[in-house]
């Protein structure tokens, strides 16, 4: 058994109904992915449908199953509501949902117009809040013991630079998971988020990252598992998470990310340091210990 194998037993999510938005690329494919393997049927939402249908055109041809691709700006409630009377209407409920969608710049945040900001916040936090509160509805309507995983960051708790608008978006994202996890309990709904490290994908990736800047700054060279992660960790997780298995756990968030929010540790620098460079500290140490006993 290997990190790039699946975790759960065939049909763990067996007549289970999840959306996942963003589910046309990336790790929302990759999720989707699993969950397809898993026995879950499958609606994937984003707002290029060409993307979506060549996605779940290659899902249904390499594990077969039932996937429903359909458009969707996150942004626009009445697009959201068409997705779950669509899905209802395919396959008579809906049990989860996935909020991967996503949007990021990396640039000073004085470079940033007003617009720039608002579509990042619109997206990461508009769009997750109300895709979550129009299925929350739906669920306590009708009694339904719905699952919601939010795909967060490390930097929603640490704050980073460059970053700003997915920072302040994806701590709001936090907020609400926790909040909300209380609150909808009694109606048995609910929320976990995973907060990822470094996951590449090709297409995000290279558009946040010229190659360049890619090589210089690799993520391999700060994290201390000296690596990034594998898609298929995340689904694994992600999978146990949106499954009866997790059925006790709501209102958390797990890190996912080799490590690499601890490397913020005062003395971590230290990790530098070469085995010679540590055995002339450990000399040099000694030598003050036996001058202090013997002062001149």
């Amino acid at each position: 058994m290997a990190f790039t194998d699946g975790m759960l037993r065939d049909g763990a999510l067996e007549n289970k109904t999840i959306i996942v938005t963003g589910g046309g690329t990336g790790l929302g494919k990759s999720m989707a992915s699993y969950f397809l393997k898993l026995g879950a049927n499958i609606v994937i939402c984003s707002r290029r449908m060409e993307v979506l249908e060549k996605t779940a055109n290659e899902l249904i041809e390499t594990i077969g199953g039932n996937v429903l691709a359909i458009p969707c700006d996150v942004r626009q409630t009445e697009q959201i509501e068409n997705v779950i009377a669509k899905s209802i209407e395919k396959f008579s409920r809906v049990d989860g949902l996935v909020n991967n969608s996503a949007g990021n710049f990396i640039s000073p945040t004085e470079k940033l117009s007003y617009k720039a900001v608002d579509t990042v916040v619109d997206i990461v936090l508009r769009g997750t809040y109300y895709f979550t509160l129009a299925l929350g509805k739906y669920w306590i309507e009708n009694n339904i013991k719905g699952t919601v995983l939010n795909i967060s960051t490390t930097y929603a708790w640490t704050g980073s630079g460059w970053v700003v608008p997915s920072a302040m978006a994806k701590a709001g994202v936090l907020a609400m998971t926790k909040s909300l996890a209380f609150e909808w309990a009694s109606h048995g709904i609910r929320l976990n988020a995973i907060a990822p490290g470094p996951f590449p994908t090709k297409g995000a990736w290279d558009r946040l990252f010229p190659e360049e800047l890619a090589k210089k700054f690799s993520f391999e060279n700060r994290i201390p598992l000296q690596r990034v992660g594998n898609h298929q960790e995340l689904a694994n997780l992600a999978a146990y998470l949106m499954s009866d298995y997790s059925a006790y756990m709501t209102g958390e968030v797990i890190t996912l990310d080799g490590g690499e929010i601890l490397s913020a540790g005062q003395f971590n620098f230290l990790r530098e340091v070469t085995d010679d460079q540590w055995n002339a500290i450990e000399s040099q140490t000694k030598n003050a210990g036996r001058s202090s006993k013997n002062p001149e």
